[in-house]
């Protein structure tokens, strides 16, 4: 493939630069408004980000090819301080706040978008959402600062998503691969069936979390210390804004409200797909006394395409992500020995919609990865 001409140093700088494909779809909203109203093509434009995230980066990806590239053990240090890589990440926040309210404006001036084009210009905004809100969000909520923690909770509250800060870090991060986690998909189990228990399950565990980590230091749930409440908060007094920027631009106030909480909708849909793909089939083992064993890379799908790599900021090595959660998104690893996607997120977000052909392509890479372990344990005992 593409990269694996080039020199690992000239590789590292093209990722360093790559990074910065994350504008992309900030612009996508701006790109589909302007180029609607030049050509006309106004239902086909509302699409447009869609289009780009989910039919022209799959193509790429396949044309790019696979990262070559690991991070030497003398360069995971120096990558992990600069500076460069974390203002990328902080800077979404602002970004994605203009975003969103611009998305908003535009489509309350797009006289000519039917209800079709409305419900696809909703779902491209969703989009953007989920790339940058909730990827960068969760990014963000892993690290140690102060800063970037809270930052990374407000990026999750412009989607009404705020109660992922908790249960991913303190729910599913724990339990991952077992039965006990609402985001790890079983075998077998279609992308519909996994969907509804995602949102409930998440959004209660969230709160039964907090209240234990809240009784723990003698405090209410309804502590001013519970920071569930001031996210949700947030959420709803953008959701106030929202409604209150559509009256000032010509329209009603509940559709400013609905418009954010739609897109919200759309975004924190994306990551439950994308967490139904990240786990699907595994599981952890359990010892005698029913204690799991430690989460390690073989218990996350892992997918290296270079590009949705840069677009997800490394995302996709999640197998890393779950062994190492505190690592920074730039020297994050890809192990080969963990169990590989067929295609980057993109793509198997697409087959995730089609169960029948989801099952088709995943159940005999989960039979054949656990098949190997088998095979392997056997030849070892």
């Amino acid at each position: 493939m593409l990269l694996s001409r080039l020199s690992p140093e000239t590789t590292m700088k093209v990722k360093k630069w790559g990074y910065l494909i994350f504008l992309l779809p900030l612009i996508l909203p701006f790109a589909a408004y302007i180029h609607a109203h030049q050509t006309g093509w106004h239902t086909f434009f509302a699409f447009f980000p869609l289009i780009v995230v989910y039919g022209v980066i799959p193509i790429l990806d396949l044309l790019i090819g696979k990262d070559p590239v690991n991070p030497t053990e003398a360069e995971v240090q120096p990558l992990s301080e600069e500076r460069f890589y974390r203002w990328l990440t902080l800077s979404c926040l602002p970004l994605f706040a203009i975003c969103l309210f611009a998305s908003a404006y535009f489509f309350i001036q797009w006289d000519a978008l039917t209800l079709i084009g409305q419900i696809g210009f909703i779902m491209s905004v969703g989009v953007v959402g989920g790339v940058l809100a909730i990827n960068v969000g969760h990014e963000l909520i892993h690290k140690n600062t102060t800063l970037e923690q809270r930052v990374g909770g407000i990026l999750l509250s412009l989607v009404t998503y705020g109660g992922f800060k908790i249960e991913h870090v303190y729910g599913h991060h724990v339990h991952v691969s077992t039965p006990l986690d609402a985001s790890s998909s079983r075998y077998n189990e279609s992308l519909y069936a996994f969907l509804p228990k995602a949102y409930v399950r998440n959004f209660l565990n969230a709160w039964k979390l907090q209240k234990t980590r809240l009784a723990r230091k003698g405090l209410s749930l309804w502590s001013r210390q519970n920071e569930l409440i001031w996210y949700y908060a947030f959420s709803g007094l953008v959701a106030i804004i929202m409604g209150g920027c559509f009256e000032i631009w010509g329209s009603e106030f509940w559709l400013g409200v609905l418009f954010f909480f739609a897109q919200s909708f759309i975004a924190f849909t994306l990551l439950e797909i994308v967490n139904y793909i990240e786990h699907y089939g595994l599981h952890r083992r359990q010892d005698s006394h029913g204690k799991y064993e430690r989460v390690t890379p073989e218990h996350s799908w892992n997918s290296n395409y270079f590009l949705t790599n840069m677009f997800l900021f490394q995302l996709q090595r999640h197998s890393d992500h779950h062994a190492y959660a505190n690592r920074r998104y730039q020297v994050l690893r890809h192990y080969e020995h963990s169990p590989q996607l067929p295609f980057g997120y993109a793509t198997m977000v697409m087959i995730a919609l089609i169960p029948p052909l989801w099952k088709a392509i995943m159940n005999p890479r989960v039979d054949a990865y656990y098949q190997s372990e088998t095979l392997q344990n056997l030849s070892t005992g």
